[in-house]
């Protein structure tokens, strides 16, 4: 069975133009209350690290609010993107943003770990996730909505390993952002789920400081041979924008 979008299977889709909204890039605004998990740079270096093809199918597992696919459909509008999303409120945000800056996108309230019935098997080129990075015992928030977003509560790597690699055809490309601390875990969960690691890039917010993020890109049943990329840094030594700085963000 496959789920239906949750605005269809409602009936409705509304959002009141008064709300406030951030403003991305090429017209593209996002509507982010703050009862749900923010837009942050692991997001947005995330979206950036992403390059699909002209017209690809795309999944955002754990969509949230829809941020990482309101940024790629900024960039290229001719993606087909679908997001799956646990949190009933977040998925219905999703979808409402979408709705908002007329884009090509679907959510999916469900569960991922249950993704066999949600969406079909290969049927995606590219798999994108940021997904959480705590343990269920983390005290980062007792927020219900932050924690599910936040901690491996209702998702862990390994599910979202899984899911990706049945969404995806072969030679598809999975796409994760994730903790330095937890580059082995990721990679292994990668590998067992025949995704092949091709790329990986660490994340400094500039030349100084420690790499907080690693963002990696997957590959379906490809032959092992990893590059390497040269460190993402936003800030010089001076504290200036950096080249990598204005792509990001559009500035």
């Amino acid at each position: 069975m496959i789920a239906m979008p949750l605005c269809q299977a409602q009936g409705h889709c509304h959002m009141e133009d008064s709300m406030e909204r951030e403003i991305l890039w090429n017209g593209v605004s996002l509507h982010n209350p703050q009862d749900q998990f923010r837009l942050g740079t692991d997001s947005m270096v995330l979206a950036d690290f992403v390059h699909p093809k002209k017209s690809a199918r795309v999944c955002d597992l754990g969509c949230g609010v829809g941020a990482i696919s309101m940024m790629l459909l900024a960039t290229d509008p001719t993606l087909q993107v679908t997001g799956v999303e646990i949190q009933e409120e977040s998925a219905r945000l999703a979808e409402e943003n979408a709705k908002f800056n007329s884009l090509p996108f679907t959510a999916i309230c469900g569960d991922l770990r249950n993704i066999r019935n949600l969406l079909p098997h290969g049927g995606f080129d590219v798999v994108v996730s940021n997904p959480p990075y705590f343990s269920p015992q983390n005290p980062a928030t007792d927020a219900p909505s932050l924690r599910t977003a936040r901690t491996e509560e209702t998702c862990t790597l390994e599910d979202v390993c899984k899911a990706g690699a049945w969404l995806l055809q072969t030679g598809g490309k999975m796409c994760l952002v994730h903790r330095p601390e937890r580059l082995a875990d990721v990679l292994c969960a990668l590998r067992e789920n025949r995704l092949e690691p091709k790329r990986i890039q660490f994340f400094r917010h500039s030349e100084t400081s420690k790499r907080s993020l690693f963002l990696v890109e997957a590959v379906r049943d490809a032959k092992a041979g990893l590059t390497l990329l040269e460190d993402l840094i936003l800030y010089d030594a001076l504290g200036n924008p950096t080249e990598d700085f204005c792509r990001i963000y559009h500035k």
